[in-house]
């Protein structure tokens, strides 16, 4: 009989694969910035990366950068999320209006937020208004996409059992098609989540005196390429962390989601 794992071993069990393909990343960087292939000072070493993290930290920049980005994809998440998911559940739900719907979403969608940087500038100004549109815009259409999927593929006799049986029409929404839809309504969360800081990052661009994508324009003009990369590893840990409290958040009340 195997003996249970302890819980700090179930936690290592679990973590070991990440931590493992995280070492080697690491060691992969540090020889190649130690090779001599890309050009010395354009590509630091993940100590170097670290230290200037650091000292980003130390002057209070990063905690202002992260603030504000944190604070516009947050709030443009929120309101595309929200817009999408009610947009994908109804065109999913009434195929007349999905008619309608879908090929003006299906025109958007390969528009970028940034192609549109110059547009919400002109009608919004510089503040803060047009980056979260932008950010909105963009976590609206990625949203519609998962949730209008999901709830299509609802068999449609699960709703029709459910109104012969009397249910009433939120019912049939909260207790049928609700918990149904809920694992793509998870996916189009998490994937929503990513596309809001790739849209940060175009919004940032179009003018902003603070945000991480802001400093990345900055360092960049003054080639400071270990402060680019320290700003490019706080997107990334910054997105995973979202993406694992959304995960999270399924596990705890999607349970019965096999993804």
């Amino acid at each position: 009989m195997h003996a249970t794992p302890s819980p700090p071993g179930r936690v290592l069990s679990r973590l070991g694969p990440a931590l493992g393909t995280a070492g080697a990343v690491l060691a992969l960087w540090y020889l190649l910035a130690l090779s001599g292939a890309v050009a010395p000072g354009l590509l630091p070493t993940p100590a170097e990366t670290l230290a200037a993290l650091a000292d980003g930290a130390r002057s209070g920049i990063l905690a202002t950068d992260l603030g504000a980005s944190l604070a516009r994809a947050g709030q443009g998440f929120a309101l595309g999320a929200l817009v999408g998911s009610a947009l994908g559940f109804a065109t999913g739900y009434l195929p007349k209006l999905s008619a309608a719907v879908t090929p003006v979403v299906s025109f958007l969608r390969p528009i970028p937020a940034i192609a549109l940087v110059p547009l919400a500038t002109a009608w919004f100004g510089i503040g803060e208004t047009a980056k979260r549109l932008l950010i909105a815009y963009a976590v609206l259409l990625a949203v519609w996409l998962y949730v209008h999927d999901g709830v299509s593929r609802v068999p449609v006799s699960h709703l029709r059992a459910a109104r012969t049986l009397g249910a009433p029409l939120h019912r049939r929404f909260t207790e049928v098609l609700l918990p149904a839809a809920a694992p793509a309504l998870l996916a189009a969360l998490r994937y929503g989540a990513s596309v809001a800081l790739l849209a940060l990052v175009a919004a940032e661009l179009g003018g902003a005196d603070s945000g991480l994508a802001y400093r990345l324009q900055v360092d960049g003009q003054f080639l400071r390429v270990d402060r680019m990369f320290a700003g490019l590893l706080v997107l990334g840990l910054l997105g995973v962390a979202v993406d694992l409290v959304l995960a999270a958040v399924g596990r705890r009340f999607v349970h019965w989601s096999t993804s």
